[in-house]
């Protein structure tokens, strides 16, 4: 059997929703004001995602997102590598990833089961925080990242994404 080592924010993710998974039962599903806030705080937290502003934005998606039972996103590790050298980044660019799968579910609705597009808006998100960290601190750069980045404008990065989804997520 073939065990992958889960980053240590995940499992943190983890246990600090673990509770909300058990409010979910106790609520309708979203609404209308919530969905519009949800993809407010994630377009915040993608324009500046080292802002201490956007954390408790970011918390209150994870923790909606947990607690709706109309909104489903799948967790799947689709990068190989995460920022090493400074683990903010790291956090910041696994956050960026379920949050513009976030929003993508939000935006369209019709697509929710769709998880290889999911997938792909997720990693599309975490590029775009990427790019906004390295220009608060060009010394941020990572090849991998680099790499997905000129595989987006050569547009292979959704054959990437395919092919990861079926080595890392069984799906």
């Amino acid at each position: 059997m073939f065990f992958r080592p889960v980053p240590a924010i995940l499992v943190g993710c983890a246990l600090m929703l673990a509770p909300a998974a058990a409010k979910a039962a106790d609520r309708g599903p979203s609404t209308p004001e919530e969905r519009k806030q949800a993809l407010k705080y994630i377009q915040d937290f993608e324009a500046d995602p080292l802002n201490p502003t956007v954390i408790k934005e970011r918390e209150w998606v994870m923790m909606w997102v947990i607690e709706v039972p109309d909104v489903h996103i799948s967790a799947c590790l689709i990068f190989e590598k995460l920022p090493k050298g400074n683990k903010k980044d790291s956090n910041s660019i696994f956050v960026a990833e379920v949050l513009a799968q976030t929003a993508f579910v939000l935006q369209n609705p019709d697509k929710q089961d769709d998880l290889l597009a999911q997938y792909q808006a997720g990693v599309e998100g975490a590029l775009r925080v990427y790019e906004v960290l390295l220009e608060g601190n060009e010394k941020d750069r990572q090849p991998y990242f680099d790499d997905l980045i000129q595989r987006r404008e050569a547009g292979t990065l959704a054959q990437f994404v395919k092919d990861r989804v079926a080595a890392a997520c069984k799906g």
